[in-house]
C-alpha cells in the first residue's frame, strides 16, 4: 500500500528547560495540513515569525556548539535535532510547533518524552502520498578521522561506530533498520552525553546552563556520574538519534544505508548538503506517475507513459482495455519489423524472444495492478515468474493480446496470471509476482 503523510490528531503541549540556554520553554504542537512540512513558530516574538525545518533554514554558525539550529532573518531556534529525530522516526510529516523561546527544551536529554507525547495523542493519516528521497549514488564525507557514507537502498539502515580516546567511550557499535517501532524502542530513549571535562568547559563559556546529571550522561574516568545507562551502547545510539534528526532537515525522509564512524553534527550537516545537492540534480529527471484511472476501462500509449516508467526501446505495451481496476485487463503489443530485437533474433528469420513476450505481459500486468487505488503513486517491480510456457512463435506483423488477471493482491505483493495470444492461439503464459514501492524510488 502507498504510504500516506501523517500529522498529529490533536493539539498538545510540553515544557522544559533548554540544555544550553537554561531557558524555560513551552512547546505547543498542532496538526498541520498535508504537504506543509514541519513549521516552527516563535510565539514569543512580534508577528510570530515562522521557520520551516528544512535544508534552506539550517544555521551552521549559530554561536552554540554541539547542537543543530535553524533560523531566518535573525530569528533562530537551537537544539532541534532530538525533536526532529522523533518526528522522522515516528513518521510525522506535517506539524506546527509553537515555541516561546530560542531553544527546544532538552527534557530528559533524549527523544523519549517527545515520543511518548506524540504516541499519546496519536497520528492522523492524510490523503497525500508520503514522498521519500532514495539515494541514487553513493555519498561520503570525512573530517579528521570521522566519516559518513551512504549507499542506495530501499530501506533506511544506520550502522554507527563510536571510538574516542577515553576508557569509557571506546569501541561502541550500534546498527538498526529504522521504522517507527525500532526507533521508539531502540533509539528514542538514548540520552545526550559529554565528558566531565567538556561540561566544565561549556559552563565556563556560558553554555550548558540547563544541563544536569539527569538529562545529560556526564562521563568521568570511572564511568557515568550520578546516573545509569539505559543501554550498554547508549552513547552510540544517541549519535544515531542526532543523525536522524539532522538528516530529516532535508525536508523529506530518506531511503539508504548509512555507515558512520565518530561523526557528529558538523559532519551530519556536511552530508546534508550533499544529499540536498543530489536531490536537486535528480529532480528534473524524476518519474512522477500522475494518471488517475477514475472509471476508465481503456487507455492508450500516452496514458501508459504516465503509469509505467518504461521508455523506448523497452516499452512493450501499446494499449490496455477492458480494465477492471486492480483485477483484470487486456494489453496489446503490436509487433513490427522495426522492433530493435529483430536485428539479432534472428536476421534470417525474425522471431520475438520469449523473455520479451514475458516482459510485455509483465508490463500489461503492471498497468492493471497499478490501476488499483491502493497502489496510487507506486511503481511495480517484476519479482518472479512461474509456470512459464511458450507455445507459438511471434513474428513481425503479429498482434499480441495479453489477458491479465490479478489472482491475489496483499498490498506489498501481488500475484498475476497472464496469457499472451496471437490470432486466438496461446503464444505464452505465466504466473508472475510483483512487489511495490513509492515512485520516488526512481528519482
Amino acid at each position: 500500500m502507498v504510504d500516506k503523510q501523517k500529522t498529529i490528531r490533536e493539539k498538545f503541549s510540553l515544557a522544559g528547560v533548554g540544555l544550553h540556554t537554561g531557558q524555560k520553554i513551552k512547546l505547543t504542537f498542532k496538526p498541520s495540513a498535508e504537504n506543509t512540512g514541519i513549521q516552527f513558530i516563535r510565539e514569543d516574538l512580534p508577528n510570530k515569525p515562522s521557520i520551516k525545518a528544512d535544508f534552506f533554514h539550517v544555521i551552521t554558525n549559530s554561536g552554540i556548539p554541539r547542537c543543530t539550529s535553524i533560523g531566518q532573518d535573525n530569528v533562530i531556534i537551537h537544539t532541534v535535532e532530538h525533536l526532529m529525530s522523533v518526528l522522522c522516526g515516528l513518521e510525522v510529516d506535517n506539524l506546527i510547533v509553537g515555541i516561546d523561546g530560542q531553544e527546544v527544551p532538552g527534557l530528559d536529554g533524549s527523544g523519549l518524552e517527545f515520543s511518548k507525547a506524540i504516541k499519546k495523542v496519536g497520528l492522523l493519516e492524510q490523503n497525500s502520498p508520503r514522498e521519500y528521497f532514495y539515494i541514487k549514488e553513493p555519498l561520503a564525507v570525512e573530517d579528521n578521522g570521522s566519516c559518513i557514507s551512504m549507499t542506495p537502498a530501499t530501506d533506511f539502515c544506520i550502522a554507527y561506530t563510536l571510538d574516542y580516546d577515553h576508557p569509557i567511550l571506546r569501541s561502541q557499535f550500534f546498527s538498526v533498520r529504522i521504522n517507527s517501532q525500532t526507533f521508539e524502542q531502540e533509539v528514542a530513549p538514548c540520552r545526550t552525553f559529554c565528558l566531565e571535562s567538556e561540561a566544565k568547559e561549556l559552563r565556563e563559556k556560558g553554555l550548558g546552563k540547563g544541563a544536569n546529571y539527569e538529562n545529560t550522561l556526564v562521563v568521568g574516568s570511572q564511568g557515568v556520574i550520578n546516573n545509569r545507562m539505559r543501554f550498554s551502547n547508549e552513547f552510540a545510539r544517541h549519535k544515531v538519534l542526532d543523525f536522524i534528526g539532522d538528516i530529516y532537515l532535508l525536508g523529506i525522509p530518506i531511503k539508504g544505508h548509512v555507515l558512520a564512524v565518530k561523526s557528529g553534527h558538523k559532519l551530519n550537516l556536511e552530508l546534508l548538503k550533499k544529499l540536498h545537492q543530489q536531490k536537486e540534480e535528480h529532480k528534473e529527471n524524476s518519474y512522477v506517475p500522475d494518471y488517475n484511472f477514475s472509471d476508465k476501462r481503456q487507455i492508450g500509449i500516452q496514458e501508459i507513459l504516465k503509469i509505467l516508467p518504461h521508455r523506448f526501446p523497452f516499452l512493450m505495451v501499446d494499449r490496455v482495455y477492458e480494465i477492471e481496476k486492480g483485477k483484470k485487463g487486456i494489453g496489446i503489443k503490436n509487433v513490427t519489423t522495426n522492433d530493435y530485437f529483430f536485428q539479432g533474433h534472428f536476421p534470417s528469420r525474425p522471431v520475438m524472444p520469449g523473455v520479451l513476450i514475458v516482459e510485455a505481459m509483465a508490463q500489461a500486468a503492471g498497468v492493471v495492478v497499478l490501476s488499483s487505488d491502493a497502489h496510487h503513486g507506486q511503481i511495480a517491480f517484476f519479482m518472479a515468474a512461474d509456470k512459464v510456457k511458450f507455445r507459438k512463435v511471434v513474428a513481425p506483423g503479429d498482434q499480441i493480446k495479453m489477458e491479465v488477471e490479478v489472482l491475489r493482491d496483499r498490498g506489498k505483493t501481488a500475484q498475476v496470471q497472464a496469457v499472451a495470444k496471437v490470432d486466438g492461439e496461446i503464444a505464452a503464459e505465466a504466473e508472475m509476482i510483483f512487489s511495490f514501492t513509492n515512485a520516488s524510488y526512481l528519482d
